[in-house]
């Protein structure tokens, strides 16, 4: 059977998907993450720390899956 994969890694986290092309949901994962504000109107991200989530978030909706 053939499946999709959705992510969404945004500001506060990732989220992953997987379902079939039917539109079914067969799992689903996220992770959340923080973010840093080193001084007043500043916001600051690393990004390995998006990339962490995403391969998190993939290896958990393969598992569930």
């Amino acid at each position: 059977m053939d499946y999709l994969l959705g992510i969404d890694i945004g500001t506060s986290g990732t989220k992953g998907l997987l379902m079939d092309r039917e539109g079914k949901i067969s799992a689903r994962a996220g992770r959340e993450y923080s973010m840093d504000m080193p001084q007043p109107g500043w916001a600051e991200q690393n990004p390995e720390m998006w990339w962490e989530a995403t391969i998190q978030v993939i290896r958990e909706v393969k598992i569930r899956g």
